[in-house]
């Protein structure tokens, strides 16, 4: 083969593949990494925000990013979930999670994704070499190295390629990779709002029959919305003034933040599942969205690709070290028996809720409140939930458990 050779090619320049191109070139120096993406690099305007879990947190400090994202960071300080049906003017409070995970370390925090990019993008290390704009048309798996063909006519070679492009994933197509996918027939809309009151670190939780609605603290008296309606009404939603969005705002959450004001228009994404059956072919890895997209009920899709890369990174640098071949099988192997349990089990929790929640027939409405009910009042069963949800685990990559690589 000839080309350009690296020891990984990194296809896709999202926060998943920005921060596997940091991971790679701060725990093993001298990495040749090639980080391609069909558009150019820079920092988007985005005024969205992301959760990041405290486990996920641990893997940007060890990186030595957290830093640069701390400084526009709100902790989440508790969790508020409520339930209501059609019509029901009171929202009961069922379930409450409070405190910490650990001694001063909130179980997550919002990070506006503008910064989560601008400071990734500001952590590339001499050895990731950018090619972007480029658009990959073939992909080849041979023996000893993996070949990408790149529209311009450039060739790109390397013994292991991470495909980070996306849930329309066009390596997981060249590869031959199916999916297991379900449409919710839901569109998850998102903007980010000031309010009157101050949200004290809460993130609120409002389980409607249409589908969740949650209120995710920024810093000041802002909030990130995601907010599940149905396909047709969120195209009503988002064709009415401004005005009219923040009162029906107010009234979903019942004015717990006082008087809402939008800061930009709605914007909106089709809600699915979609997990890859496999999650490496010969000499490809796939991670974040081409591996796994799930509902935003529980706030995890990032925080699963960021668990895939603590996980990726390891195999990859492990077998580095030791003159092996990161893109072996056996190597491949690892990282997806490592990844899959907790892919299957997220995306099964994910699901459960969205179909348990995003209706309105009393009976099951009363088994739901009934059983967040008891949850909140059994803490052992909370504590294991928040730990879990928040991405601690003592067998994980190290990363994850803030320690190098």
């Amino acid at each position: 083969m000839n080309g350009a050779s690296f020891d990984i090619a990194i296809v896709g320049g999202g926060p998943v593949g920005l921060t596997m191109a940091v991971a790679l070139g701060r725990s093993m120096k001298g990495l040749r990494i090639a980080l391609i993406d069909r558009r150019p690099f820079s920092v988007p305007r985005d005024q969205r925000a992301s959760a990041i879990a405290a486990g996920v947190r641990r893997i940007f400090v060890e990186l030595g990013v957290w830093t640069g994202m701390a400084i526009g960071a709100e902790p989440v300080r508790q969790m508020k979930i409520t339930d209501s049906g059609t019509g029901d003017i009171s929202r009961p409070l069922f379930l409450r999670f409070d405190g910490d995970v650990a001694p001063g370390e909130p179980f997550a925090h919002l990070v506006p994704n503008q910064l989560v990019a601008e400071t990734l993008l500001g952590a590339l290390g001499p050895d990731v070499e950018i090619i972007a704009p480029a658009e990959i048309t073939g992909f080849t798996a041979g023996p000893a190295s993996a070949r990408l063909d790149l529209a311009d006519g450039r060739t790109i070679l390397a013994p292991l390629v991470i495909a980070a492009d996306g849930a329309n994933s066009a390596l997981r197509r060249m590869a031959d990779i199916e999916v297991i996918a379900h449409d919710y027939q839901q569109s998850g809309l998102v903007t980010t709002i000031m309010h009157e009151l101050d949200h004290e670190g809460t993130a609120y939780e409002h389980f409607r029959p249409a589908g969740p609605f949650a209120s995710l603290p920024l810093p000041g008296r802002r909030s990130s919305l995601v907010w599940t309606e149905g396909r047709a009404r969120a195209e009503e939603l988002k064709a009415l003034p401004l005005e009219a969005v923040a009162e029906e705002i107010e009234a979903v959450m019942g004015s717990t933040l006082g008087k809402v004001t939008l800061e930009e228009g709605l914007q909106s994404f089709p809600l699915r599942l979609q997990v890859a059956k496999s999650f490496t072919a010969p000499r490809l890895a796939l991670i974040g969205d081409a591996a796994h997209v799930i509902h935003p009920v529980a706030g995890q899709g990032l925080n699963l690709g960021l668990k895939d890369v603590a996980a990726l990174a390891e195999v990859a640098v492990d077998a580095f070290r030791l003159g092996l071949d990161p893109g072996a099988a056996d190597a491949l192997e690892r990282y997806q028996h490592w990844r899959r349990f907790d892919t299957a089990l997220m995306s099964m929790v994910t699901d459960g809720m969205v179909r348990l929640f995003s209706n309105d027939v009393a009976p099951v409405r009363a088994l739901r409140d009934l059983g967040m009910g008891v949850v909140d009042r059994l803490p052992p069963i909370k504590d294991f939930l928040i730990r879990r949800a928040a991405g601690l685990d003592s067998r994980g990559p190290k990363l994850l458990r803030g320690l190098p690589i």
